[in-house]
């Protein structure tokens, strides 16, 4: 099949049928574009655009970006995961602001010398932003060109990634790529769908091998399944007389990094020798609030929140700078790991399920 004949079919399908009103869309200016494209790596368009215009409102260009505190950043990102694209993120507004005088830059090579962008979105950044010839690879790019040329494996594993990058290459056109790339992604997201294509409203249809095989679910292969392991830990809801919270800043990198989150215990541990041990403090009042689970890519955490009440003043407890008394009444931007944001939220709703009796840890 001719390459103009394939990216003429994809251009006139997106002339009538792409997105084009997308909130990064207007105005098309290169800062947007980086931001929408980092918050979209792993995650659907519908959630991001709440998330993206939240973010734009408090951080509308580079320069506010740099200067604010990471802690106000990752307060407006809780809730969309992946937080290590937030902390990048900051540090390539940083570095954006040092070395390229505030201005995106608009080369390959300079672009994926920033941290988070890798070769997809670098062209992506390129081509929507700046109008020039750049080939692009994200998840919904290659669920289409494995399908269309019936690509067999997982498109993660790096002989299929290296054939899906030398079709992107051949496939882009030089002209009029950012609607070209745009196309793509528009495709994937809406007619190349994983679960149940629209194969009848797809420009491609005549063409797709897949289709043609009659085995469009085949392609493309999914990831090798793992079983995810299980871990379990106890999230420690710590008040004062007042009923603050007691908060604790995670270290910089692994799960949830930077965020603020409850203190958390070994649930093999006696609690109160642990709340003793590390906190400094004796406490009362003990209740468990219901269990719940938080699935991350690479293991699933079974979390069992229980409300302590600080028995006596203890003077070492705020020693740790980490360590903060949070107001439910006046919340502040502070950037909470998801499950302590929903837990905070039950327990600050009044006649919660918190407010019962539970069974003593």
């Amino acid at each position: 099949m001719a390459v103009d004949n394939f990216s003429q079919r994809v251009l006139a399908w997106f002339e009538e049928h792409g997105r084009k009103d997308l909130p990064w869309q207007h105005p098309r200016d290169p800062y947007r574009i980086w931001v929408s494209e980092i918050m979209l790596q792993q995650t659907q368009v519908n959630t991001v655009i709440g998330y993206f215009q939240r973010f734009m409102q408090r951080f509308p260009d580079v320069a506010s970006l740099a200067a604010a505190e990471l802690d106000q950043v990752m307060h407006h990102w809780s809730g969309l995961g992946y937080y290590a694209r937030a902390r990048n993120l900051h540090r390539a507004a940083g570095e954006v602001m040092a070395r390229h005088q505030g201005a995106v830059p608009d080369d390959m090579d300079s672009l994926q010398s920033l941290p988070g962008i890798g070769r997809s979105t670098a062209g992506a950044i390129r081509s929507l932003a700046f109008g020039a010839y750049a080939p692009i690879l994200d998840g919904n790019v290659k669920r289409v060109l494995a399908r269309h040329f019936a690509i067999p494996g997982w498109p993660g594993s790096s002989p299929v990634q290296k054939q899906l990058w030398q079709l992107s290459e051949q496939l882009t056109p030089h002209t009029q790529t950012a609607e070209y790339n745009q196309a793509m992604m528009d495709l994937g997201a809406t007619r190349c769908v994983r679960g149940k294509p629209l194969c009848d409203t797809c420009p491609l249809a005549r063409s797709c091998q897949a289709l043609a095989q009659g085995d469009v679910a085949r392609y493309p292969a999914p990831k090798p399944k793992k079983v995810l392991p299980v871990r379990a830990t106890m999230m420690v809801i710590l008040t004062d007389a007042t009923g603050d919270i007691l908060l604790e800043q995670r270290p910089p990198s692994g799960i949830w990094g930077g965020l603020w989150s409850l203190p958390e215990c070994p649930p093999e541990r006696s609690l109160l020798a642990w709340c003793r041990e590390v906190l400094g403090c004796d406490v009362e009042q003990r209740h468990k609030l219901p269990p719940r689970r938080h699935s991350f890519s690479h293991f699933h955490l079974d979390i069992t929140p229980v409300v302590v009440a600080v028995k006596n003043p203890a003077k070492g407890l705020m020693d740790e700078g980490s360590r903060v008394w949070y107001k439910l009444s006046q919340p502040d931007d502070r950037g909470l790991a998801a499950p302590v944001s929903r837990i905070l939220g039950e327990i600050g709703r009044p006649n919660s399920e918190q407010q019962s009796k539970g069974e003593a840890p």
